[in-house]
């Protein structure tokens, strides 16, 4: 199936580059691009794409307005809202707005590809240092490795993934598992995931 897709970027070299990179993909299919934020609705109603690639500074209307109206009007289309300045409150807001995706602007090339997949798939893609800088610390029992192991595990992934992916020995995952149930009085890691969920801790 073909992921058709609407690019949303005012800098016209990034546009440019974007839709080479994306156009690469044999799943992927730039069916619109737009350099203004106010013409994301109007296009997107015409046009119908599966997922939104929207930078999050943009003229007419910033990103972040343009999803949450996209999320309202025409809710079938997903959103990956992209940005140079991994600021919290930027990813704040665009969780607000219930995009379905967030990265950098210098995240490689194929983590875009990735992430246009995923959402479109109904999953989110939200790029792991930007959640745990807006999560932060602040009443939550875990540290930043606990929260990042268990964001992993929330995700679906087994011990074993994870610590492929954070190069960490298969124990050390199970301990990091073991004190985050036990930080949080959860009867298991399911629990643990939904109580730090309902807490905010977690996407």
């Amino acid at each position: 199936m073909t992921i058709r897709i609407l690019l949303a970027e005012d800098m016209h070299m990034v546009r440019g580059a974007l839709v080479a990179l994306l156009n690469l993909e044999d799943d992927l299919e730039i069916v619109g691009e737009l350099e203004r934020g106010d013409e994301i609705l109007p296009t997107a109603r015409e046009l119908r794409p599966d997922v939104a690639v929207i930078d999050v500074d943009l003229p007419g209307m910033d990103g972040l307005a343009a999803a949450a109206l996209l999320r309202k009007h025409v809710p079938e289309c997903r959103t990956v809202i992209l940005t140079s300045l991994g600021r919290p409150g930027t990813l704040r807001r665009a969780l607000e707005a219930q995009v379905s995706g967030f990265l950098l602007k210098d995240a490689r090339p194929q983590e875009l590809a990735t992430a246009i997949r995923k959402v479109a798939a109904g999953q989110r893609a939200i790029d792991s240092q930007l959640a745990l800088a807006a999560w932060g610390s602040a009443g939550t029992p875990l540290t930043e490795r606990e929260t990042e192991v268990l964001q992993l595990a929330a995700d679906g992934a087994e011990p074993r993934e994870i610590a492929n992916q954070l190069n960490l020995s298969l124990g050390t995952v199970r301990n990091y598992l073991t004190t985050t149930v036990t930080k949080l009085n959860a009867r298991n890691r399911v629990d643990a995931i939904k109580l730090a969920r309902e807490a905010g801790w977690l996407l």
